[in-house]
């Protein structure tokens, strides 16, 4: 049976929508003039919890899905707690995918990351270079996670005939991001070490590693765009990269940073801290394919991104949210 055209009276359920990327989809579908989006908070629905989220599809009965939540860090966070983070991203998805099915949602689209791809792989990275090689060790758990996540969605579209596709953004940043030094990614964690460090008047900023790597940065915003119309479009299955398509060294981003946060003190490289992966650049080949680019340059979205962390947009802090619909 083929599903009914997404519209803006559709039920549809944002998981996670209290982070970043749950967030800023809910954004995205309030501007789209979407109407009838459903949500809940972790208090309300632990979606590590089976029965209960068995019970949550079978009683809500949404339409379409857009699986956000997940359990996200950086390099400390993923070497720290290794089990946590492949335990917790294979239950929820788990969790949500197959209730899903059982439930009759018609169209879901599961939200990964680009760590999913082997460390040594060919750059720009394609989706099709996907299983082709060793994983970065410093946060494999959660890529095998969340490329179990993509290997459910694609084998219960070939047995059930769901219609459930993939996309895998690069590094994000944005309002409602984590800025926990202990747990964040690097552009938040380099954004709040540069305003602290303005504050103190410090002689030198202090950043992990040699500065060398490359990373490519994607405003959420821009990402929560790229699910609106991967939603929009009727993309039933696949997996989609979704980037800007240029990356920048670490030395780069932090000179961009420091810049924009007025931070004039030096930077200095702790070279016994690790790189990670050399280089993650995706293709965003496919999504423009259909039409899609992002549109928001990196040194733009910094600044916004540091005006919402002044602001109080951070997560476990004070922050602009809306909730939908309390569930």
């Amino acid at each position: 049976m083929n599903p009914s055209p997404l519209t803006h009276s559709s039920k549809i359920y944002v998981s996670g929508h209290g982070g970043m990327v749950g967030s800023a989809l809910v954004r995205r579908l309030q501007r789209g003039g979407y109407t009838n989006i459903l949500t809940a908070t972790r208090a309300e629905l632990d979606l590590t919890d089976q029965m209960a989220v068995h019970r949550f599809m079978k009683q809500e009965k949404p339409e379409y899905i857009f699986l956000a939540a997940a359990k996200v860090g950086g390099i400390y966070a993923n070497n720290t707690y290794p089990g946590e983070f492949i335990f917790q991203n294979l239950a929820i998805q788990n969790n949500v995918i197959h209730s899903a099915y059982e439930a009759g949602v018609q169209r879901l689209l599961f939200l990964g990351s680009s760590c999913i791809y082997p460390r040594q792989c060919p750059q720009p990275i394609r989706e099709d270079y996907l299983l082709t090689g060793p994983l970065e060790p410093t946060n494999q758990p959660y890529a095998i996670a969340k490329i179990a996540g993509i290997e459910l969605c694609d084998s219960y579209n070939r047995q059930y005939g769901t219609r459930y596709a993939s996309a895998m953004p690069t590094n994000l940043y944005g309002p409602n991001d984590n800025y926990d030094l202990a747990t964040s990614h690097v552009l938040p964690a380099l954004i709040r070490k540069a305003h602290e460090a303005k504050l103190r008047e410090d002689p030198e900023l202090v950043v992990w590693g040699t500065g060398t790597p490359r990373r490519e940065f994607l405003h959420v915003d821009d990402m929560a765009d790229a699910c609106v119309f991967l939603m929009e479009s009727g993309v039933n299955s696949g997996l989609f990269n979704i980037g800007m398509g240029t990356d920048v060294t670490i030395r780069e981003l932090a000179e961009t940073v420091v810049y924009v946060v007025g931070f004039e003190g030096k930077l200095t490289f702790d070279t016994s801290k690790p790189d990670g992966t050399p280089r993650k650049l995706l293709s965003v080949d496919k999504v423009k394919s259909l039409g899609w680019q992002a549109k928001t340059p990196l040194a733009e979205g910094i600044r916004l991104t540091y005006q919402s962390f002044l602001n109080g947009e951070t997560r476990g802090e004070t922050r602009s949210q809306t909730r939908v619909e309390k569930r």
